[in-house]
């Protein structure tokens, strides 16, 4: 309330639509209804708000006089929207670090197998296989988005678990994290999270040697 000062009415004569207010100096000082600010006629004893200045003639009076009430609810909203503005900017940087990291994590894994591959520790296949996976499994998220803000067809949660418990789990959470998409459901997250701990004892089995010879078999 800058240039603002806070006082009490102490005088109103309603037919002559003028009174005074005591200020918190124990001043009186003049004012007249048209600087009134509420629907309604003032009342002897509430208190006010209100900025100094002086009349045509140069003689000191209130005015834009507002209930002390009315400033403080508008005060009080203007703060919360203040803070909810704040909640959502520090939401969106949390997201943001949160996009990366899972980014960096999906690019880490992709750099493993690559690592991998390359010691002939791996093979080549496997790889292909997990990029495949990850990109159908992002496309699938993505059209499973879609349809539901269209009203058209949803892909089931269990095909979308299957993609990812056979190595899409980072295209997965790729579609989770940019396309905001399935990322709030706890069951569904909860189900994401085993479909990625499946998925990684299967590649530790392949990397055990049993599994690279159980692929070869079929492949």
């Amino acid at each position: 309330m800058a240039n603002k000062q806070q006082g009490l009415i102490k005088k109103w004569q309603d037919d002559k639509g003028f009174g005074f207010i005591e200020t918190q100096n124990g001043e009186s000082v003049f004012f007249h209804i048209n600087e009134f600010k509420a629907r309604r006629r003032p009342e002897v004893g509430e208190q006010v708000v209100f900025t100094l200045g002086r009349d045509h003639q140069g003689r000191m009076q209130a005015k834009e006089v507002q209930e002390l009430s009315f400033v403080q609810q508008k005060m009080a909203q203007k703060n919360q929207q203040i803070r909810q503005r704040n909640t959502k900017r520090s939401a969106q940087a949390d997201f943001e670090a949160g996009q990366k990291k899972r980014l960096f994590l999906g690019i880490g894994f992709y750099g493993v197998l690559i690592l991998l591959a390359v010691t002939h520790k791996l093979s080549w296949l496997v790889i292909a296989w997990y990029a495949a996976l990850g990109v159908i499994t992002y496309a699938m998220y993505a059209k499973d988005k879609a349809a539901a803000q269209s009203g058209d067809w949803r892909t089931p949660e269990s095909t979308l678990h299957l993609l990812s418990a056979l190595g899409g789990w980072v295209g997965a959470m790729v579609a989770q994290t940019y396309l905001r998409h399935k990322s709030q459901k706890p069951e569904f997250r909860l189900t994401y999270y085993l479909t990625v701990v499946i998925n990684m004892a299967g590649l530790l089995f392949i990397l055990a040697g049993d599994g690279l010879a159980f692929l070869d078999g079929i492949l």
